[in-house]
């Protein structure tokens, strides 16, 4: 969406298309590195990057962030997890679903309370189902909260409800 509402992006396509992601992956795999290798963030500046929630908690001082924080159900998340992981022919945590969603719901506090503790940082929630059933409106949300020209249309035109397939009741 930001990509094709103007906002360059950081990626490496290294992650190709595949059946959980037909449009394939918007990862910079580098980023796994951060906790170790902080100055990463220097090659970002300026750009999009998809960061993961564990990782939000090593992004390096010295940079000012604006995060825009996907939140779905907790449910949908775990079983879209685990789908992928069904697929790949792999085996999950050894962990019921409820611990699992316990634990996912613990660290999502956690990361919730780092990010408003950080005055460097600025969050934008943008909530999961919204953007599928209001994509145009989210996308309004998102640039003035980015404070960047976007194209919103354009933005809005890149939700696909077809690739919504784990859904909570």
């Amino acid at each position: 969406m930001l990509v094709a509402g103007g906002f360059p992006a950081l990626t490496d396509e290294v992650r190709s298309a595949d059946e959980d992601n037909p449009t394939g992956y918007f990862e910079w795999e580098s980023i796994k590195q951060l906790l170790q290798q902080p100055e990463l963030m220097q090659e970002a500046e300026g750009k999009v990057v998809k960061v993961v929630s564990q990782l939000l908690f090593a992004l390096p001082d010295g940079h000012d962030y604006q995060i825009l924080f996907m939140q779905r159900p907790l449910a949908e998340v775990l079983a879209s997890q685990a789908e992928m992981i069904r697929r790949r022919g792999r085996s999950g945590a050894a962990l019921p679903q409820a611990a699992m969603s316990a634990a996912l719901a613990t660290h999502l506090h956690q990361v919730r309370s780092c990010l408003k503790d950080k005055a460097n940082l600025l969050v934008c929630n943008v909530e999961y189902h919204q953007l599928l059933f209001e994509p145009l409106r989210t996308s309004q949300m998102i640039r003035e909260f980015l404070e960047r020209p976007l194209d919103v249309t354009a933005m809005s035109r890149q939700v696909d409800q077809s690739l919504y397939r784990q859904r909570s009741t």
